[in-house]
């Protein structure tokens, strides 16, 4: 049986083939906006991974150091190290900002030259500041790629591959130069964001020490005020000032727990006695991904709604364009008995031909691109085949509009005038 629908196509292959690879681009990028979406969950998750945590503790009524600011003191951590069932407690920080990459000429220079020197460029990270001592805390980069652990207690960085860092290479934060000794892959912020991982007195500085203009009108404020420069109160001065000058906070404290221990028993007491707020691997998730992902996701379905009815436009615009070019030939078969059905059929045929052809187009465009973005983009086989289901779908709707078109066509105009 001859194929009508495949021998219409052939007659106008080149308008169909660039039809379809049109409809194949928007279905690329669709793909591509539903592969931006797992890719942020992924962060999420791989974010929670890379940790090494059980327990996340962090200042009361907040909601953790990822998705809102806390601060806690350092020695916080000494007591939920005696914390029952608690195998390890260390302390880290998390602080998303531009790191300056610095060439070897800008390497040499001291903190204090100029920011805008030659061979300097900016890479947005999150600094995580980690106790490097004892090995293998909570907190600490895992599953290096390239180089070494940090051994120091300062002026050496881990980075993401993400970065563009090399090893050897250096990095500026805040003040300090640092060495990257060591390379790791997929740690990165629930933003997607590559981390750089510094030691925790390093971070600490960063994150929580004053300027120096702000230092010294602190110091001037507190010389100025009479309750500080009592007589009968010697050193009270200094010892304010001193005070003032120390880091000693931390956004998180993360606890590692013994075998079989259950993490929300753990939890419990910390938030009843201690009076902070400790969340599991599954309520920090929650709030990762149902909350920060959350409105990024709402964005992401709207644009996917606008690219199916925009693809259902176009699919339904040409189907309706070819089937309006052949009106005589539909009144040709209709006057020698040909039914409804079969020239339903061929109608139908051409809407999912265009929409397969469109299918694979976008499937292997999206494949190419989606390394090169700066999002990362998590293309899954399940998402591809509800995207087929849901591309066919599209056109057999698409088509019912030149199906109608074509059903109402009189057998008389096959040989009128």
């Amino acid at each position: 049986m001859i194929s009508l629908a495949g021998r219409d196509i052939l007659h106008g292959w080149a308008r169909f083939a660039l039809t379809g690879l049109g409809l194949g681009l928007l279905i690329g990028v669709t793909l591509t906006m539903a592969g931006v979406y797992r890719g942020m969950v992924d962060d999420a998750r791989a974010l929670l991974g890379n940790s090494g945590a059980d327990l996340w503790v962090v200042q009361q009524d907040t909601q953790g150091p990822y998705a809102e600011s806390s601060s806690l003191r350092d020695d916080v951590v000494r007591s939920l190290r005696s914390q029952a069932g608690v195998a390890r407690a260390a302390n880290v920080t998390y602080l998303t900002m531009q790191v300056r990459r610095l060439d070897s000429a800008a390497a040499a220079s001291t903190a204090g030259d100029d920011a805008s020197a030659e061979g300097e460029r900016d890479v947005r990270a999150m600094v995580v500041g980690y106790e490097t001592f004892p090995p293998a805390q909570p907190g600490a980069p895992l599953h290096l790629v390239a180089g070494r652990q940090i051994t120091r207690g300062h002026y050496e960085a881990v980075a993401d591959v993400k970065t563009g860092l090399k090893l050897g290479e250096r990095v500026r934060i805040r003040r300090q130069v640092y060495t990257v000794v060591g390379l790791t892959l997929r740690t990165v912020s629930s933003g997607g964001d590559p981390m750089v991982f510094i030691p925790l007195a390093d971070a600490q500085e960063a994150q929580f020490l004053k300027d120096n203009d702000a230092i010294l009108n602190e110091r001037e404020r507190n010389a100025a005020n009479p309750a500080l420069n009592r007589p009968g109160v010697p050193g009270l001065l200094q010892a304010v000032q001193a005070a003032q000058s120390a880091n000693h906070n931390v956004n998180a404290v993360l606890l590692q727990l013994l075998p079989g221990q259950d993490a929300e028993s753990v939890a419990e007491p910390i938030r009843r006695w201690k009076h902070l707020e400790a969340y599991t691997r599954e309520q920090m998730e929650e709030i990762l991904v149902a909350k920060l992902v959350a409105n990024s996701a709402r964005q992401i379905a709207m644009f996917l709604v606008i690219l199916a009815v925009v693809s259902a436009a176009i699919v339904a615009f040409i189907i309706y364009t070819m089937t309006l070019g052949k009106i005589r030939e539909i009144a040709v078969l209709k006057l020698i008995g040909t039914r409804n059905a079969t020239i339903a059929g061929m109608i139908l045929q051409q809407a999912l031909g265009l929409g397969l052809i469109g299918f694979v187009v976008g499937k292997v465009a999206a494949t190419i691109w989606a390394p090169v973005f700066p999002k990362y983009v998590l293309l899954e086989s399940g998402d591809a085949l509800r995207g087929l289901v849901a591309v066919m779908l599209i056109c057999a709707l698409a088509s019912t509009l030149a199906i109608r078109v074509a059903l109402r066509v009189d057998p008389a105009e096959a040989i009128g005038g």
